[in-house]
């Protein structure tokens, strides 16, 4: 299974005010949407992009778009 990498990565917070986590791959994006407790329209929109990417329907720049809209929504997207 290859790698579906993102460039540049997405920063989302963590649990430790002040500590961001790069998400560098849509495998990433996935397992780090289904940590989260806040679950909008945007978060449900990034699983189903994430799982098509991962199936090789959609590009790790569509999922990773999606990933990015779903952190903002939630609050979890780290500053820059």
């Amino acid at each position: 299974m290859a790698i579906l990498w993102f460039s540049p990565p997405v920063y989302v917070k963590t649990e430790q005010k002040g500590f961001r986590y790069g998400v560098h791959h849509v495998h990433s994006a996935a397992e780090e949407l289904v940590l989260w407790t806040k679950r909008g329209p945007r978060w449900q929109e990034a699983v189903h992009v994430c799982v098509d990417a991962i199936s090789g329907k959609l590009s790790p720049k569509q999922a990773r778009h999606a990933f990015e809209q779903a952190a903002e929504e939630e609050g979890m997207l780290f500053p820059d």
